[in-house]
């Protein structure tokens, strides 16, 4: 049978169909219409429709749908999404009446962690730990197959923690949207590293021209790229000191940071709290497309049949 997966984005919204074995069978991509939420249901819609159309053979896939919030288990409503008009809706239910068949719809972190676990740099892992460090932070956790999304559904929210082990220079650390201060957020996320640049060397350079004059070696840019590795690694740390994973797959822009990789085993070992950790670090293999393909995955086998 096969899946399709379903990445909502706040500016376009990604479909892709994959056969048993994980080979894409098609792939669109469509406007999200912001602020409309009948329209995103009816957008959604069509676009299985059109993917179910071209890939006739498959007959009628399972749908999975990857959203930058969380369905509420204590309310059955969207929450903490960025797309807002989520907000307070009682969103799986409405889009698996729009397609007549049972949906499942999970955080798009979680996606990415499904997506690099099935296939991907954690295929073969028993925990893996998903982290997306780009406009954001946040992160999904895979253990054995499963999702551990949490009582509250709120596992692996990473990014609003506190940055670890805080230096006096860091505290009470920027202010986040959340409303609180210093989470690992607002230090270790794209826009988070560009301001740092820019209040410590008066540059005003985005994460990406940061890292061209660090390529050029330029000493402002060098220094910040540092102490995002230093940062990171503490976030990291405290990851391993609770979960203790078997890989770290890191998504979104800042995981193109090449220097990264080679950087952030040995700090991290410094920090946590063992005679040793081994902790592999690795790129995302599926990049971008992680979210949608881990939307597709979000039916196992077994229950794929039965759907």
């Amino acid at each position: 049978m096969n899946r399709i997966g379903i990445d909502l984005g706040g500016t376009k919204t990604e479909g892709i169909v994959l056969d048993g074995a994980g080979h894409v069978l098609a792939r669109r991509r469509v406007a999200t219409p912001r602020g409309d939420y009948d329209g995103t249901l009816s957008t959604i819609r069509d676009l299985v429709g059109t993917l179910e159309r071209e890939t006739a053979g498959g007959g009628r896939a399972t749908v999975g749908v990857g959203i930058p919030g969380i369905v509420s288990p204590a309310t059955g409503l969207v929450k903490n999404a960025n797309s807002t008009w989520l907000i307070g809706r009682p969103f799986d239910r409405d889009l698996a009446t729009a397609l007549g068949r049972p949906v499942r719809v999970e955080n798009d972190a979680n996606c990415l962690a499904v997506s690099e676990a099935v296939d991907g740099a954690g295929a073969g892992a028993g925990v893996v730990f998903a982290a997306i460090v780009g406009t954001g932070c946040g992160a999904g956790i895979v253990a054995h197959g499963h999702v551990l999304s949490g009582r509250n559904a709120v596992g692996g929210e990473w990014g609003h923690n506190p940055l670890p082990w805080p230096r006096d220079d860091e505290r009470p650390g920027p202010a986040c949207y959340c409303g609180k201060r210093g989470c690992l957020e607002t230090f270790v996320s794209g826009p988070a590293v560009a301001a740092d640049h820019r209040r410590v060397s008066g540059a005003d350079l985005t994460m990406e021209g940061i890292v061209a004059e660090a390529a050029d070696g330029k000493a402002d840019a060098l220094a910040t790229l540092d102490r995002l590795a230093d940062r990171l690694a503490r976030g990291l740390a405290a990851v391993v000191n609770l979960l203790d994973p078997d890989v770290i797959v890191l998504g979104g822009g800042l995981s193109n940071v090449e220097a990264l990789y080679a950087e952030l085993p040995p700090r991290i070992e410094t920090y946590a709290f063992s005679d040793r950790i081994d902790t592999p670090v690795r790129r995302a293999v599926h990049g971008d497309s992680s979210g949608v393909r881990g939307a597709a995955w979000l039916w196992r086998p077994e229950e794929a049949a039965g759907a």
